[in-house]
């Protein structure tokens, strides 16, 4: 049975399309941040500063989780260019091991931070 090698150019790819997918949330929650604002002034019951204020809540922890990611993705990007700088184009067990895991972290992140925008939208729908 072949070994499948994992290059490190694969890992800074896909590092680099989850940069992006990150900054465009981090957008996307400044955005919603916005539209919460904006509700503020329209709504005084208690009911609906309730709910502004758990998005506001998720909005500030998805940030928060945001950053954490993207330092997770630096770390991860200073251990392939050490590798690199040894001369080893292929990436050792641990560091495979390690992105894997990331990879189903992020899988989860999305699937959290969808479900959170759906709600959120559901929630425009009512009170916009």
């Amino acid at each position: 049975m072949e070994k499948e090698i994992i290059y490190d150019s694969n890992l800074h790819f896909e590092h680099i399309h989850w940069k992006s997918e990150l900054a465009f949330w981090k957008d996307e929650l400044r955005s919603f941040n916005n539209r919460l604002s904006e509700l503020v002034t329209r709504w005084t019951k208690q009911e609906v500063l309730k709910q502004l204020e758990h998005f506001q809540n998720e909005f500030i922890l998805h940030g928060g989780i945001i950053d954490d990611l993207l330092e997770t993705i630096e770390e991860h990007e200073t251990s392939i260019e050490g590798h690199s700088k040894m001369g080893r184009e292929a990436m050792d067990i641990a560091l495979v091991k390690k992105h894997m895991e990331f990879r189903d972290q992020m899988e989860t992140q999305r699937q959290i931070y969808a479900d959170l925008k759906k709600e959120f939208f559901q929630f425009l729908t009512k009170y916009m």
